[in-house]
């Protein structure tokens, strides 16, 4: 990289803390910094969803997926099939029972349904995975950018974190949504250059032939996902994918706080409804992205070029490539864009996954002081204090991040999976019985608590089993962790009698 990308990543930067700086003027209230005064527009908050969904994570490691991971290939887009089922309930009984709450923290719901342990619990869980989730996606922001700068993964996850930090801190969830509806004509444009660069070197012809057949392989019917070579199978990507969209958009803070800032449940609905369409055509391109560059990378004269831009001769470059699949389209983009183009392409990437850990920081923030600090501490009666505690924590939140990035990245863990592998099965420990809990609430007459807490930790329970003493998918763990949540507190509820819908 040269002075050209350099001004190119800097101009971008000032105008994101522009922006936060220009937002921060108008805020009165923790509701102005959480919930936007529920003035956002749908299709903003659909557009912000789908930047933080398939921005960094997607565009580096869904193409190192199908290209370099084993197992994977275009069996990914089956995952993107269970989307538009998963929404039929957030749309239809979830969203509707929150947004007319008028709530921050969407766990306020599980106390008024049950009782301040589940409230408590639920909001405890999703801050755990939510956090860890986030320190994954800021580990692959580390990885992009130590690829970049020749500087170790460490440094660059500090710088990612620090720059996102300050503007999260200061603009709260507008700028969040505003930065994510420009960030999303950004990613798309560097997709788009990255895509025309690679069918440069490579027709869609010979990148087949050089590409395993199986990497083409969408739907895979023989396996069931019960062992380590069927993980990706059709089924459980479907049924699990169903349960995994179902929990992430319905009841994961990060992403409902966003529909929450739309004014009317039909925006809502139109905005989800967006994100059902909009997400496959942008998938199946990162797709199509993996098999091109991966044919150009691989190649013995790819390989060669990329091992100059390390430094390194062929054989290390496929040597780090195999050790760190993530490191594929960053690497591509130094050795094959030009200066400016390369600068350019990096802020799509960086922008997307400053997107995914801005919205994080923010929701993280919002349960935290709604769920914790005013509901045990008391509530604070001066707005310029509760805002003020509520970038406080957000602060908090993202130092918390950026260490654990910086500690993941020296785990193996962290390196044997593609991070967007590896940031969905964190997500699918919880995912399950999450949305249980609240399916039981919206969906039943169970009022007995004790056992919708017995039911959430038998689910996670029974998940960290699969992940640790068997080879079952993760994308499994969604299925069966909301099973068991579900089904105890309502087999309980019968053997002992009726109760109340929320």
């Amino acid at each position: 990289m040269n002075w050209l990308d350099w001004s190119v990543i800097f101009i971008y930067l000032v105008m994101v803390i522009g922006i936060a700086l220009w937002v921060m003027q108008r805020q009165k209230t923790i509701h102005d910094y959480y919930l936007a005064g529920r003035q956002v527009r749908w299709w903003q908050s659909g557009l912000s969803t789908m930047a933080t969904q398939l921005g960094a994570i997607s565009f580096v490691s869904a193409p190192a997926f199908v290209a370099l991971k084993e197992n994977g290939g275009f069996k990914w887009l089956s995952y993107e099939f269970g989307v538009p089922l998963g929404l039929i309930a957030v749309m239809w009984i979830i969203i509707p029972t929150l947004h007319r709450r008028n709530v921050i923290s969407i766990y306020e719901y599980l106390e008024d349904r049950f009782d301040a342990s589940t409230r408590l619990s639920v909001s405890l869980l999703f801050q755990v995975g939510r956090a860890l989730a986030s320190s994954v996606a800021v580990l692959a922001g580390g990885i992009i950018l130590s690829s970049a700068l020749s500087i170790s993964t460490v440094s660059a996850i500090i710088l990612v974190g620090v720059a996102t930090i300050v503007y999260d801190v200061l603009g709260g969830i507008r700028v969040v949504i505003l930065s994510d509806v420009f960030q999303m004509v950004i990613i798309v444009s560097g997709l788009v250059i990255c895509g025309v660069t690679a069918a440069g070197f490579v027709t869609w012809e010979d990148a087949v032939i050089l590409m395993s057949a199986e990497r083409l392989e969408i739907l895979d019917m023989k396996h069931w996902g019960m062992s380590p070579e069927g993980e990706y199978g059709f089924w459980p990507m479907l049924l699990g994918g169903i349960f995994l969209y179902a929990s992430y958009y319905g009841c994961d803070q990060s992403q409902v706080q966003r529909e929450l800032t739309v004014g009317s449940v039909d925006g809502v609905k139109k905005s989800l409804l967006f994100n059902a369409i909009g997400r496959f055509p942008l998938v199946l391109l990162y797709c199509i992205l993996g098999i091109l560059v991966g044919a150009v990378v691989l190649s013995p004269g790819g390989m060669e070029r990329v091992g100059a831009s390390l430094g390194a001769d062929a054989g290390a470059a496929k040597e780090v490539l195999m050790r760190d699949p993530d490191r594929m389209v960053p690497l591509f983009v130094l050795s094959y864009l030009p200066h400016g183009l390369i600068g350019f392409v990096f802020v799509a990437i960086m922008a997307a996954l400053m997107s995914s850990l801005d919205s994080a920081l923010n929701s993280l923030s919002a349960v935290t002081i709604r769920d914790i600090y005013e509901r045990y501490f008391g509530k604070i009666t001066k707005e310029k204090r509760r805002l003020f505690l509520s970038k406080v924590c957000t602060l908090s939140w993202g130092v918390f991040c950026v260490v654990t990035a910086c500690a993941l990245s020296m785990s193996g863990e962290a390196t044997r999976q593609t991070t967007i592998v590896l940031i969905n099965a964190v997500g699918s420990l919880i995912y399950g019985p999450i949305l249980a809990v609240f399916m039981v609430g919206m969906c039943t007459r169970v009022a007995d608590y004790r056992w919708v807490n017995v039911g959430a930790a038998s689910g996670l329970a029974l998940n960290l089993c699969l992940w640790l003493f068997t080879p079952v998918s993760w994308l499994w763990w969604n299925v069966f962790g909301f099973a068991t949540a579900f089904l105890i507190p309502l087999g309980a509820d019968v053997v002992g009698g009726g109760g109340k819908r929320g």
